[in-house]
């Protein structure tokens, strides 16, 4: 597939789960970025996100090269659309929003941006993206139109998961959205697990050491990690969560 996505299966498979951070440009201004970075790769973190809903810097670019440099943890973007692409990032999620009926969500965007990544030679990983209700509107919810599927209607999940799988998808995103009050619900996470046989990546609404380790035990094979650490990233807290989502 690509030496990135090799290498979260072999985390997978050597440290039971991996535990990514989410930066939201939007949200961290670069020279915060680049130390947590740094602590991130010493607190035993094993990659970095980068995107979000909007974008309202015009040096997305910049952003990456300099987090690049200031860590050798892998970089990969999150994107929010098609304007959020570098060459410096180690790859990119090439997301489609399959719990969406949004077509420029699930193909449109991915139009735009797939000969730019061609041109860039970046590593992308075909994603499929689920949003999962969390109790309030998050912003991927109001700005793409989307409703979310219901926490309590697992079989939706299922059906999405197993779908994306099927059109060859290499990881599914359960996704409760930036702002959660609620994450993933542990049964469905179970649910999706038992029925792909791709790695399945978990976050959104995660606040807690104890609560990522419960999605870890339900199954996921990679943990991501954003507001929580937006409003609280000290070297104890990453830590913490770290040995919690490998199990140590």
């Amino acid at each position: 597939m690509g030496a990135i996505y090799d290498r979260i299966q072999a985390i997978a498979h050597n440290r039971g789960a991996g535990f990514f951070v989410l930066i939201d440009p939007d949200k961290t201004a670069l020279k915060q970025a680049a130390a947590t970075c740094q602590m991130l790769q010493e607190a035993s973190a094993d990659g970095i996100l980068i995107g979000g809903s909007l974008l309202f810097s015009n040096q997305f670019d910049e952003y990456i090269a300099t987090l690049k440099r200031a860590t050798s943890l892998p970089v990969i973007i999150f994107p929010g659309n098609s304007r959020q692409i570098s060459a410096h990032a180690d790859a990119i999620l090439f997301l489609s929003f399959i719990s969406s009926r949004n077509s420029n969500y699930l193909i449109g965007e991915q139009v735009l941006a797939a000969p730019i990544i061609r041109a860039m030679k970046l590593e992308a990983i075909s994603t499929g993206y689920m949003h999962i209700e969390s109790g309030n509107v998050t912003t991927v919810e109001f700005l793409s139109g989307s409703r979310p599927i219901p926490r309590n209607k697992v079989e939706i999940a299922v059906a999405h998961a197993m779908a994306a799988e099927y059109i060859g998808m290499k990881l599914i995103y359960l996704e409760a959205g930036s702002g959660a009050e609620y994450s993933v619900p542990k049964e469905m996470i179970q649910a999706v697990v038992q029925q792909v046989t791709v790695p399945v990546v978990v976050g959104g609404g995660i606040r807690s050491a104890v609560e990522a380790e419960e999605k870890v035990q339900a199954g996921a094979k990679l943990i991501v990690i954003g507001n929580m650490l937006e409003r609280n990233m000290e070297l104890a807290k990453v830590k913490e969560l770290a040995a919690a989502i490998h199990g140590d």
